[in-house]
């Protein structure tokens, strides 16, 4: 562990750094993470003392004053944001009687060099004191954190990653095949962004940092099960940069009848593991929810996050700090996103919503950090096959209404779908556009988002969906099977027999701050939970689905349900789904 000192010399008022050891971190095995512990000194210590995590190590401490009218730059007020920064009192109570503090940081790989600032004046008003020596990892360049995810056909596996190498300088690809047998080299695509493609601030302004370059492969025609990796970057002067390896099981033939389990959530953001505060810090339940997946991981084949996926809310920095959080995750089974309010939403952006919450990068960020198997990844809806499952993921920040392009998708999506080989149909999308009993969809009185459900419940009837999942309501609600408002069976537990409602479930309870649910009792509403979770749906086979909600808590089950049928219960006529008929012969 590194360790890094600051002292307060009385006479000159004068900060001097004590070096007592190198300047850069060598990675172990790969590893990207580096725990750090800052020492301090202070004679002029108060409460409001505060150190800040800065990359680059060479950053403008000057105040910045928020925008008026935008409430998404938030302090402290620095036109430099801070990574991440802790109270100097923070490890030691007595800080404001003897001036010393003891701070631990764990910093991660973000393609640039570190330093530490001392303010005082709190987080409104901060005044610098001073800055440590300069830190980095021995290769900032290094590629990290890939995140799988499903291609545009059944047996291909995307994998897109980080890193500080232009094309100029490197070519990137993944080495990749069975394990212990000769290795194929796929070459990957780069992408970047700049500060003039973010549509507002802090975004545009104080949030910004250099995102690095994006490189996306495409690994196609897999045959076999399991795969490992690694990420690669053929230098110019003819040297290799590799990654840590990683592994993969491919995904299965769309109908292929063997156990299947995808995992839905959203809205979890991200949180620091060394306690350290950061922007729109207000996702307690994160860790929990990560942590829970790491631990069940080999009992997972497929992630829906379906939106509200940082809460960076425009401080770019803290799309690394997530990326890093569900590389465990992410690099071993497809995660797959979908768009919400704070990925995409900005005024006059072209969004659905006239609102401020992505913070100025109005879909941007999303759209290039992670891959989606989308015709045009502006437009964030797809469909995805996992064997027997089929996913129709929406963008309910886009216009989803009957007669715009994505309810032209939602359509295809639905009837596209061969359900002899795939039965359980999946709708899922950001905000809830089918049933919750959040509280101020309750004061609203409609039980959804405005406009919700209106155009979309004929779809889902017509094509008899199983489930649809929503984020956005920071909680977690089971409905009846439902059709207009009325609980079309009076199972709790167990359904079976023709599909002639959908259940509609909330699962936004990935991470952020919980939304409490209406005083008004909904006659749908099966089942409800104020915490922190995630769904957990197990196809054993064509007749049989086993649903779970899981606490981040501790993992246990805390409400189920099973579906059993056989396909001629799908093709069973039932109100609004019946295929046309003649008294021809």
């Amino acid at each position: 562990m590194k360790k890094f000192f600051f002292e307060k010399i009385l006479v000159f008022l004068i900060v001097f750094l004590l070096l007592n050891s190198s300047s850069a971190f060598h990675e172990h095995n790969g590893e990207d993470t580096e725990w750090v512990t800052v020492n301090l000194e202070y004679s002029n210590s108060s409460a409001e003392d505060w150190i800040g995590v800065f990359s680059p190590a060479n950053f403008n401490s000057s105040n910045c004053s928020p925008e008026p009218g935008n409430p998404r730059q938030q302090t402290p007020y620095i036109c430099s944001s801070p990574i991440k920064y802790k109270y100097a009192n923070d490890s030691n109570p007595d800080y404001t009687k003897n001036g010393k503090s003891s701070l631990k940081f764990q910093l991660i790989n973000q393609r640039a060099d570190f330093s530490f600032a001392l303010f005082t004046g709190g987080l409104s008003n901060p005044k610098l004191v001073a800055v440590s020596n300069v830190i980095s990892f021995a290769n900032p360049k290094a590629p990290v954190y890939p995140r799988l995810a499903q291609g545009k056909s059944w047996n291909e596996m995307t994998v897109t990653w980080t890193s500080g190498y232009d094309i100029s300088e490197a070519m990137p690809f993944v080495e990749w095949g069975l394990k212990g047998e000769s290795q194929t080299r796929s070459p990957a695509g780069t992408l970047t962004f700049h500060r003039n493609s973010m549509c507002g601030s802090p975004a545009l302004t104080v949030g910004w940092r250099d995102p690095g370059f994006i490189h996306t492969s495409f690994l196609k025609d897999l045959e076999s099960p399991w795969y490992t990796y690694k990420l690669g970057h053929h230098l110019f002067n003819g040297s290799y940069i590799w990654s840590k390896p990683y592994s993969f099981k491919a995904s299965p033939y769309p109908g292929q009848d063997s156990l299947q389990r995808a995992i839905i959530f959203g809205d979890m953001g991200k949180a620091e593991r060394d306690g350290s505060n950061e922007y729109s810090n207000y996702q307690p339940g994160s860790l929990n929810t990560t942590d829970q997946l790491i631990k069940d991981l080999k009992d997972i084949d497929v992630v829906f996050h379906i939106g509200d996926i940082t809460y960076a809310n425009g401080y770019i920095s803290q799309w690394d700090q997530f990326t890093s959080q569900v590389e465990p995750i992410a690099s071993a089974v497809p995660y797959m996103v979908a768009s919400g309010n704070h990925e995409r939403d900005w005024p006059r952006s072209g969004s659905f919503y006239d609102g401020m919450d992505s913070g100025g990068e109005c879909g941007v960020v999303a759209e290039t950090m992670f891959y989606v198997p989308a015709e045009n990844r502006a437009k964030f809806w797809y469909s995805t096959d996992y064997g027997m499952f089929r996913f129709c993921i929406a963008d309910t920040e886009h216009d989803w209404r009957e007669g715009s392009e994505q309810y032209k998708f939602i359509d295809h999506c639905l009837a596209s779908v061969d359900r002899q080989k795939q039965p359980w149909l999946i709708f899922a999308a950001h905000r809830v556009l089918g049933y919750s009993s959040d509280y101020y969809y309750g004061a609203e009185g409609s039980f959804e988002e405005p406009m919700g459900r209106e155009s979309l419940q004929k779809l889902w009837q017509k094509y008899k969906v199983d489930i649809a999942f929503y984020g956005h309501v920071h909680n977690y609600e089971r409905s009846c099977p439902i059709y207009q408002n009325q609980c079309v069976n009076t199972e709790k537990s167990h359904y079976s027999g023709t599909v002639n409602g959908t259940i509609h479930v909330v699962v936004g309870g990935g991470g952020s701050h919980l939304s409490k649910f209406s005083d008004t009792q909904t006659s749908w509403s099966l089942h409800k939970d104020l915490d922190y979770g995630f769904v957990k749906m197990t196809a054993f086979n064509h007749s049989s689905l086993l649903f779970e909600y899981k606490k981040s808590s501790d993992g246990k089950v805390y409400d189920s349900f099973t579906i059993s049928r056989d396909y001629r219960d799908v093709l069973a006529c039932v109100p609004d789904g019946c295929e046309p008929t003649t008294m021809a012969s």
